[in-house]
């Protein structure tokens, strides 16, 4: 009784018809890998069920009971599919040693190969879920053979790393306290929200500790070993990830996907560039983006909503999805935008000049103006308030206290005479001189309000690195100024008339971002840093400028 009364309350929590179908649950499936060890799963079957049915496969580190279960494995469970939900290698119970992302191909294609096997399977398998067991399905999902039925890689990406690693950058703050959640996820005690006191207190500190290769014990108590990856492999095109990443995967065996993500969901870019490969590889592909952080539960909810008419039409033979197979959240509008594809047609660019008087403007410098000066030090690193991040508080905020700083250049607009809706990517091209060869370059937009309070709506960052330039998107002039590309979020957002556009360009946004030391010391051991001069320039010569999509 109180196992049904939970499933009705996770379905009326999840947006669901009230509606279950019995099911049983054998636990603790054992599944042999080709290398001896041996992972745990638990199998979902419809009560009654006669004969081989499709089976929705999940691949997760986070165990397969308590949350996980009620909102990823039962909710389909009691919707009539068969579930086979597994928890990766070395985690709960299933035997190896958990490495993060090192080991999901070889292990899912060998799973997958197993469920086909079994008896109760008619050969007909889909995969589902998000974040980490999002990319536990881009693992499989171009190499299954024969293909899968269908999948949905939510907030994930097929290039993993670029949660971890932006463009140089390495994401420290989302990268330590995902170590410290699965470090001690299976330690007992208080569950994930409810951190013990002095937790966030103890990660606090271990973000600013230098070296940072022991911060997880720091934090956590005891080493773990993805932080120790994190940390040792950092280094520009480290070979260490090269099995780990699949946005070089051959797409022509890929299967119809649905995807969900959140404008403020740190795999928002990469979910929507995965979206248009597979839409340009001819693949079924829908999209779906909110106005949602990772884990967000308006994000869940529509996850497994979406999925639920996306099995129930693969597997069941239920109807298709209705509506364009782009849904984006149009943001400080509430209301949604449906296309054919991403970016929407009907975006045209326009470009804003950085002005040496801290405007901006569409028009561009005529002459020679002096460059705008700062200087970044590594010893008190320009924070960064919001964004898309793993821990709240995210999403905007008020970004006064940064802007006050003397490390940070301001670039204001006039305000705007009409409503701008700015949706697709949002670029930037600074002409910068440093004064050392390793910095960061940070740009951010932000939407000024009629009170005049600045927030956050979108950010880039590029580390420059004399292994990685001059590249395609940084090249050098003969005055030694580099000329830099900054790829920030892609959005979609309505700057209301009367607001006025903002562009900060600093060093730096920590402790999202690791600060550069300016050493180019090797990312764990390094313990030093040294303060770099920034020239930012915006004269004809050099126009600096952001470039935002404007639906017309």
């Amino acid at each position: 009784m109180l196992t049904r009364l939970g499933g009705l309350l996770a379905d009326a929590a999840l947006g669901l018809p009230l509606r279950a179908v019995p099911y049983t649950v054998e636990r603790d499936v054992a599944v042999p890998m080709p290398d001896g060890v041996t992972l745990l799963g638990d199998h979902y079957r419809p009560a009654g069920a006669g004969g081989p049915q499709p089976v929705v496969l999940i691949r997760l580190p986070y165990g397969r009971a308590g949350l996980f279960a009620h909102a990823f494995a039962a909710p389909y469970a009691r919707r009539g599919f068969q579930v086979f939900v597994q928890s990766t290698r070395g985690t709960f119970g299933s035997g190896g040693h958990f490495r993060p992302f090192t080991t999901e191909h070889e292990d899912g294609l060998a799973t997958l190969a197993w469920v086909r096997a079994q008896p109760w399977c008619d050969g007909r398998v889909a995969m589902t879920g998000g974040s980490y067991f999002g990319h536990t399905q881009w693992a499989v999902a171009p190499y299954a053979d024969p293909p899968l039925v269908a999948v949905s890689p939510h907030i994930t990406g097929a290039r993993i790393t670029s949660a971890f690693y932006d463009h140089g950058a390495p994401g420290l703050e989302n990268a330590l306290r995902w170590s410290v959640a699965i470090g001690r996820q299976e330690a007992g005690g208080l569950p994930a929200p409810l951190q013990p006191p002095g937790l966030r207190a103890r990660v606090d500190r271990a973000l600013r500790m230098l070296p940072l290769q022991a911060a997880d014990t720091v934090a956590v108590g005891a080493p773990v070993p993805f932080w120790r990856d994190f940390t040792g492999h950092a280094g520009p095109g480290d070979p260490f990830w090269h099995g780990t990443d699949h946005d070089d995967a051959d797409l022509t065996r890929f299967p119809p996907a649905n995807m969900v993500t959140g404008w403020w969901d740190l795999f928002a870019a990469a979910q929507l560039t995965d979206h248009a490969r597979l839409r340009a590889a001819g693949v079924p592909a829908r999209i779906t983006v909110g106005p949602w952080l990772h884990g967000d539960p308006g994000e869940l909810r529509e996850i497994v909503r979406s999925d639920v008419r996306w099995l129930r039409h693969h597997l069941q033979g239920g109807p298709a999805p209705a509506g364009a197979p782009v849904r984006l959240y149009l943001q400080q509008a509430g209301r949604w935008l449906e296309s054919e594809s991403w970016p929407p047609p009907g975006v045209s660019p326009v470009w804003h000049h950085l002005r040496a008087d801290g405007g901006l403007t569409e028009q561009a410098e005529a002459g020679d103006a002096a460059p705008r000066r700062f200087t970044y030090d590594p010893a008190d690193p320009t924070p960064t308030v919001g964004g898309p991040l793993l821990a709240r508080p995210g999403r905007q905020a008020d970004n006064a206290a940064v802007e006050a700083r003397d490390d940070v250049l301001v670039f204001s607009g006039p305000p705007l005479p009409r409503d701008v809706d700015v949706v697709g990517h949002v670029r930037a091209r600074v002409h910068v001189r440093t004064d050392l060869d390793h910095a960061d370059l940070f740009v951010r937009l932000c939407d000024v309000d009629p009170a005049g309070v600045s927030r956050n709506v979108v950010d880039g960052v590029r580390r420059l690195d004399p292994r990685t330039v001059p590249a395609d998107d940084v090249t050098v002039g003969p005055d030694g100024v580099l000329a830099v590309d900054v790829e920030l979020f892609p959005t979609a957002y309505r700057f209301r008339a009367g607001h006025r556009l903002r562009v900060q360009v600093s060093g730096g946004a920590f402790p999202r971002f690791a600060r550069n030391l300016g050493t180019g010391e090797p990312f764990a051991s390094a313990g030093t840093g040294r303060p770099c001069r920034f020239e930012v320039f915006s004269d004809a010569a050099h126009p600096s400028r952001v470039e935002l999509p404007v639906l017309r």
